[in-house]
């Protein structure tokens, strides 16, 4: 995970930055928020607990509109509901009252057995004046045009102004104008239905009474404003038009003259219907209009739950929750802006199956995890199987994420499993996907801000592809899964069922916009969208304006003298920090990070997003080996620990690697603990052998067992080690000879001081500008290192480029070629980060969080490159691939990392040997040695250059690229060089060339 060496700004004003930068960015659109000086703060209840409900019709054309619906808490009412009456044109409604309750279940229907009730879901409504149009909610009255605020109470001559606004770029499904006539008050937010006037335009009329003026900002009913950039707009008396932030006075009436849109948009083509258990997935070719398309309708017929129409936005459409065995027929009519709606499609059909059944827990594959090249992932980013479980997030409009209709959390275990044949076809046995558990921050799609440990994020799954679904399905395969995990942080809202903070809210004029009205009984999980806020990303839970119980935090909700960007005032308490006292001490450490190579690195936060657990609290501890237990009971096949390198080492071997070995034994085995991968994170960005001189803060170091006793307590001994190792400095460090032959003879290694961890080889990966220095500068480290053979080696990955570059490499297709050819035959395991094999985003930014679209970074969506089909028989063995995926796969380095995975698994040397380059001359030049019962296996491997190889074994040399044959009768043998990127791998005893010749290996 990467993170930002600066050291934040410490106190209140580290609080301040932190909100302040924070909330100018949250706001739920890029228009802004609600005006500086606006009073209300939440839509306006009616009186007496009351809802009206209006309901558009003239994408229905019901006979008759019933609103089935239930208070909160209360029952539902006898089906099909009470009648709605009209309303105004292209509206109906119905005022129903709520007693008590603050808010309702609903769902309607025609009364003859045709339902919308939000696929499935219920609209859960809230109080006051609120709309569903085509299944969006929002808080407006269309009709009557709202409650009018005080006059001013000078004497004036008075008017009135025409107001027409467009929303032609914004996709509103209904507007509001909050607003004030000059020297009078608000509108009570969200301020005045207005009418729709023509296609994009709504309109109102606004009594001025003496006031020759009004100042106003609009809105979607759903907290989404348009307040001229924080200024608002000034309306004189009269006809005005604001259209894209241009206000034009005195304008005439844009739908003046203009004839209506009557031409309905051409019928959905090509609807398929395909059926997987208890689910149906629709989808077809978009329609045309004159105008534009803004949505669709599914019609659902079949099964006994009556026909069910539902809105959706895009070309798929997903119908979960299904009966079993039940044949289903779908149409599909295409809706334009204007209302019109297109004649229905060819109905499809597609019969579910069975419901799918729990999946059974998994087990290891338990083999030597050396043998196992691995294929990197951001699952989120990766390949989308499954559209129903995407979510944008708070940042989707402001990052230019939604303007690409690239939603953050796109990929899934279903577009994973998908594509299993694709990572197989490559050659590659291991994928080592991102953090799985449920995160909770406004940009968690990569998985590293975890909120509850125990739970898998339900926006990575599917009906039929949970994380157990793909775990099987990779083992079935003969694949593992390598699972990201955090024990050093959580994220800035704490961790569930551990702490959760809550920080000092209030929903007044200014901060209504941001904190959500709590919901009993709504739960967050990233997906489930809140009815009343219309957010997956609901934060009602998290606040409070009285202090609660027990709160520990500084000054709670007193005003400080900041303010957020948008002028706002920013209190005391309002936004997690580590010295403002909200988290407790015996949890979470209450510093910021000072010296990223002291002692403070391990033991305060990173970044405000970062909060850093006291690892060395028992609770801590038990929390965090509980959840992860879950995991190893799937049976995933390692883990890869980020943010390793901030926990002493003496917790990670006291209690964090004993337990995953106990567990891993007790559930599945001693050998599949012994081969149970863990590997982490130390980063370290510089060229030394020892981190800056730090051994604390060195990778190798977390590879050894500690060499003394230390006390007792955890967080006594942590700091003993540290002043301890410190002391003894490079120089006293233990060393090792397990990655190196002894001459031409392999050593058993002698694993006896092993922590249990391996480490990401960070050397290397900052070297990797250029192969012959990531090999020298490789090979110098590794006696300091427990065993290097088990080093994860990698070029680039979603954090940095080689030499800590902010960009995924772009050396250039021969340069990745030469890096690739060192990395599958040198000692390590050789992982590459996804779509490098096509040298995807070279040279682009890898993360700038929501300040640019993902579609610009490092950290693209990479499902386009895999539409298709494709099947594989064996690793690097393709059978058969169709569309974007077979170009993909026929691109240069593709074939290149085939044919090195081909050689690598043919050749144990090249996976679990030993290495040395006494007596040879040349680059990159070595050989290796793996013998173990009835294996010897010898090669000798040049990359790019020619070299000389003295004192080897006689025998025949067969190189396994080209398939030439040397016979050795002196010890000596020299290899031409076989040009950049290409390499030559003579086998001791070797069958004869592997694989096909290939851009570079030939």
């Amino acid at each position: 995970m990467q993170r930002t060496r600066t050291r934040p700004l410490g106190g209140l004003l580290a609080v301040v930055v932190a909100a302040g930068g924070f909330l100018g960015l949250l706001s739920p659109s890029p228009v802004g928020a609600l005006p500086a000086d606006s009073p209300a703060a939440a839509p306006a209840a009616a009186a007496d607990g009351t809802a009206t409900v209006f309901y558009y019709t003239k994408t229905r054309d019901w006979a008759r509109y019933h609103l089935h619906y239930a208070p909160d808490g209360g029952a539902w009412t006898t089906v099909p509901g009470v009648g709605m009456e009209p309303a105004c044109t292209d509206w109906v409604k119905r005022t129903v009252t709520l007693g008590t309750a603050q808010g309702l279940a609903a769902t309607f229907t025609d009364g003859a057995g045709v339902w919308d009730n939000n696929a499935g879901r219920n609209y859960d409504l809230g109080t006051g004046s609120i709309t569903v149009k085509d299944g969006v909610v929002a808080h407006s009255d269309p009709c009557t045009g709202g409650p009018a605020p005080t006059p001013p109470p000078d004497p004036g001559p008075g008017g009135r102004a025409t107001v027409f606004y467009s929303t032609r770029t914004l996709g509103w499904s209904t507007a509001n104008i909050h607003y004030r006539p000059a020297g009078g008050t608000w509108t009570t937010v969200p301020g005045a239905g207005m009418r729709a006037a023509c296609t994009g335009w709504w309109t109102t009329e606004i009594d001025l009474g003496p006031a020759a003026s009004l100042r106003a900002a609009f809105n979607d009913g759903n907290g989404v404003w348009d307040n001229n950039r924080g200024a608002d707009y000034t309306l004189p008396a009269g006809v005005t038009t604001v259209a894209d932030g241009t206000v034009t006075t005195g304008a005439a009436d844009p739908c003046a003259g203009e004839a209506p849109d009557t031409t309905a948009p051409s019928a959905p083509t090509g609807v398929t219907a395909s059926a997987d258990g208890v689910s149906v997935v629709i989808a077809w070719e978009p329609s045309t209009d004159t105008m534009g398309v803004t949505g669709y309708q599914v019609t659902r017929t079949g099964g006994s739950r009556g026909t069910v129409v539902t809105d959706v936005g895009s070309t798929v459409h997903s119908d979960t929750g299904l009966e079993e065995r039940t044949t289903y027929t779908y149409t599909v009519r295409a809706v334009d802006a204007a209302g019109n709606l297109s004649p229905a499609s060819a109905p499809a059909q597609a019969t579910t199956g069975a419901a799918p059944p729990a999946p059974a827990p998994g087990k290891p594959l338990g083999t030597d995890p050396r043998k196992d090249p691995i294929y990197f992932v951001l699952t989120a980013r990766f390949n989308d199987g499954d559209p129903a479980n995407n979510r944008g997030g708070s940042r989707h409009q402001q990052s230019g994420n939604a303007a690409n209709g690239d939603p953050m959390f796109r990929g899934d275990f279903k577009g994973l499993v998908q594509k299993l044949d694709y990572i197989k076809g490559l050659g590659f046995s291991a994928v080592w996907i991102t953090p799985v558990v449920l995160n909770r921050s406004d940009y968690d799609y990569h998985g590293y801000h975890g909120w509850d440990f125990h739970r898998v994020d339900p926006r990575l799954e599917s009906a039929g592809a949970s994380y157990q679904d793909l775990i099987n399905a990779a083992h079935a395969k003969g694949m593992k899964i390598y699972q990201d995990v955090v024990y050093n942080h959580s994220s800035r809202w704490g961790a569930k069922g551990l702490f959760v903070p809550t920080v000092y809210g209030v929903r007044d004029k200014d901060w209504s916009w941001y904190y959500d009205e709590r919901q009993a009984g709504f739960e967050y999980d990233g997906l489930t969208v809140d009815p009343k806020s219309g957010k997956s990303y609901y934060n009602g839970d998290l606040w409070a304006t009285a202090e609660p119980p027990g709160n520990t935090c500084v000054d709670w909700g007193k005003p400080t003298p900041f303010t957020s960007p948008e002028g706002y005032r920013i209190h005391n308490c309002q936004w997690p920090s580590p010295t403002s006292g909200m988290f407790p001490q015996d949890l979470y450490h209450d510093c910021w990070i000072g010296n990223w190579e002291g002692e403070d690195s391990r033991s305060c936060w990173l970044h405000d997003d970062l909060a850093d657990f006291d690892t060395e609290n028992a609770r801590v501890q038990n929390h965090l080996i509980g959840a992860y237990n879950k995991y190893i009971d799937m049976g995933v096949d390692g883990f890869r620990v980020d943010t390793a390198v901030h926990i002493p080492r003496t917790t990670w071997n006291r209690r964090f690697l004993p337990a995953i070995q106990e567990r891993v034994a007790q559930r599945h085995g001693p050998e599949a603990a012994r081969n149970f991968f863990v590997f982490g994170e130390v980063a370290a960005f510089v060229n030394d052998k020892w981190n800056r001189g730090s051994v604390n803060h060195s990778a190798q170091f977390y590879t050894w067992k500690e060499r003394k006793e230390y006390g007792a307590d955890d967080d006594a001994a942590a700091l003993e080690m540290y002043a301890y190792e410190q002391q003894q400095g490079p120089a006293g460090q233990p060393t090792s000879t397990n990655a190196f032959l002894d001459g031409n003879r392999y050593r058993t290694p002698d694993g006896s001081r092993f922590s249990g961890m391996h480490v990401i080889d960070m050397r290397m990966h900052m070297n990797f500008g250029d192969a012959r220095n990531a090999f020298h500068n490789g090979k110098d480290s590794d006696d300091s290192y427990h065993d290097a053979t088990y080093n994860v080696v990698y070029v680039d990955s979603h954090d940095y480029g080689p030499n800590k570059s902010s960009e995924r490499y772009a050396g250039g297709t021969a340069a990745w070629a030469e890096n690739m050819s060192l990395m599958w035959t040198f000692r390590g395991i050789p992982t590459l980060y996804y779509g490098s094999e096509i040298e995807f985003r070279a040279g682009r930014r890898i993360d700038c969080g929501p300040a640019c679209p993902l579609a610009s970074t490092g950290r693209a969506y990479y499902g386009d490159h895999l539409a298709g089909d494709v099947t594989a028989s064996g690793f690097s063995r393709v059978d058969s691939a169709t569309g974007a995926v077979a170009t993909t796969l026929a691109q240069p380095l593709v074939a290149h990392v085939q044919r090195l995975n081909l050689i690598r698994r043919a050749v144990p040397a090249l996976q679990t040997g030993q290495y040395s380059t006494e007596g040879i001359t040349g680059e990159m030049a070595f050989k290796r040695r793996y013998t173990s019962g009835s294996t010897d296996s010898f090669a000798l491997v040049t990359v790019t250059h020619g070299a000389t190889f003295t004192d080897i074994p006689n025998g025949t040399y067969t190189d396994a690229v080209t398939g030439d044959t040397r016979v050795v009768g002196d010890g000596r043998l020299t290899v031409a060089a076989p040009g950049k990127g290409n390499l030559r791998v003579y086998v001791l005893g070797g069958t004869g060339r592997i694989g096909t010749a290939g851009p570079y290996l030939k």
